[in-house]
């Protein structure tokens, strides 16, 4: 059977004739998806859906949650494209501190600050629906100011470019020129608003991202967007009530097999690999997503039974404690501010806390004395 999922076309880029990559429109049909083949895959990653969004709602603070995990999936989708930093930088920056690898830490905040962006759009009556607008919204601030900053951000790609290789004639895959981007970015919008196609809604997420990353529309920034279109889907089609479930860990944790399913979707036509492994993917992602809210979970409760059974404690330790989840790191000053009180009751309310031992110092000095969180902190970093 000749399996194929799009053609060919000549393109010229630097001088070079090279073979670019054009898919066909979704949903597959050379061959079609074989549904009885990724049944059971599907039917276990709506389970693990199902008990993670179940999981969510027994916590006390659904926002410490979104907090932690929003966070995670903007790491990690950095991380899979290169970038160095670590949730305790990104807890630094937030908290105030200096860190060495500015610039990596600017590439997650903008990620944060594109996820944010496009969650309000998707819940303002009035906002923009998922789109090419709504992306090139987000990539715009994606590679606001950052090292990306040179490659149109906002702007669909206007020239030929590549994926891997050191030039055209060798790189690994070459996307679509861009006088196919109107019919390739409109079939993909059809599909994802036309409800005439009958496929699990997770199926159909899988198929539209790896639709995206072979269109490959921007000059660079074309993973992390194409990774936060998956949560946009979640979020469009009601698959969680939050973005609790950070995918990209699963990626970058088979980043290899991740690129390889998406190659052989171009080269072999083989969008059923693809398929079931984003379904596996799915599952695992959910499972380690509830897990680590239990962890969580027993982590803040065991610490705030101590909290209240301390005879020292007082009220202004109690709603710092309750701050910590969604703050980390933190300075006297900065308790001072969020507690609206005096720099002796602020001072008194974290060292009632570091007595415990549920906060520490990690400075050492007099003045300036910075705190956190830190066995919450480690469990989020595992």
């Amino acid at each position: 059977m000749n399996r194929a999922s799009g053609f060919y076309v000549v393109s010229t880029t630097l001088g070079e004739s090279v073979n670019a990559f054009v898919p066909y429109a979704l949903p597959p049909k050379n061959p079609a998806l074989v549904a009885s083949e990724f049944y059971e895959l599907n039917r276990q990653a709506e389970i693990a859906l199902a008990r993670l969004a179940g999981v969510s709602s027994m916590v006390p603070s659904v926002d410490w949650l979104l907090y932690s995990a929003i966070r995670k999936e903007a790491l990690l989708t950095s991380q899979i494209e290169g970038t160095q930093a670590t949730l305790t930088d990104l807890f630094n920056v937030e908290a105030g501190f200096n860190v060495s690898n500015v610039e990596d830490v600017e590439e997650v905040t903008n990620y944060l600050s594109a996820f944010r962006w496009v969650q309000n759009q998707l819940r303002d009556p009035n906002g923009l629906p998922i789109s090419v607008r709504l992306l090139c919204g987000a990539h715009r601030l994606l590679l606001d100011g950052v090292r990306g900053a040179g490659k149109q951000p906002g702007e669909l790609r206007r020239s030929q470019n590549w994926i891997g290789g050191t030039r055209p004639g060798n790189a690994v895959f070459v996307p679509p020129p861009p006088e196919h981007f109107s019919e390739l970015l409109s079939n993909l919008e059809q599909f994802i608003h036309d409800s005439e196609f009958d496929l699990p809604a997770i199926v159909k997420v899988a198929l539209i991202h790896a639709q995206f990353e072979t269109i490959h529309p921007y000059l660079d920034g074309n993973g992390r967007i194409g990774r936060l279109l998956i949560a946009a889907l979640f979020e469009h089609w009601g698959l969680l009530p939050e973005p609790i479930m950070y995918l990209s860990g699963y990626l970058k944790q088979h980043q290899s097999e991740y690129y390889r399913r998406l190659s052989a979707i171009r080269t072999e036509g083989d969008w059923q690999s693809w398929v079931n492994f984003f379904l596996e993917g799915v599952a695992s992602a959910a499972q380690d997503a509830e897990s680590n809210i239990i962890s969580v979970a027993s982590l803040v409760d065991t610490d705030r039974k101590r909290l209240m059974q301390s005879s020292k404690s007082g009220v202004n330790s109690y709603r710092l404690f309750e701050m910590l989840p969604m703050m980390p790191k933190f300075t006297i000053e900065s308790v001072r501010r969020l507690l609206d009180t005096s720099v002796p009751t602020a001072t008194s309310a974290i060292n009632e806390l570091e007595a415990l031992g549920i906060v520490k110092e990690s400075t050492g000095l007099k003045k300036n004395r910075r705190y956190s969180y830190q066995a919450y902190i480690d469990l989020l970093s595992n």
